[in-house]
């Protein structure tokens, strides 16, 4: 049976170097101060909801005053996805 040739192998090239690029954050300074503003309005709402036994903040909403607090909280919650 003949033998199979050998490949020479080329000798080690290392990759060409990358240049390096900066990569610019876009300044977003307002997110972390609307995200913590959202955040202490809806425990407030709820807070004041249950210490004035539901008479305060809006009377004529009822029980759905939670809803509205954890709405804000929610709301500060999708703020917060655009903090880089």
């Amino acid at each position: 049976m003949p033998k199979s040739r050998i490949r020479k192998k080329a000798d080690y090239t290392p990759p060409p170097s990358k240049q390096t690029t900066s990569i610019k954050l876009n300044s977003r300074a307002w997110v972390a101060p609307v995200m913590l503003a959202m955040f202490v309005i809806g425990l407030a709402w709820i807070v004041v909801f249950y210490v004035t036994d539901g008479s305060l903040p809006i009377d004529a909403l009822g029980n759905w005053n939670i809803v509205v607090g954890f709405g804000f909280i929610a709301a500060g919650f999708g703020v917060s996805t655009q903090w880089k």
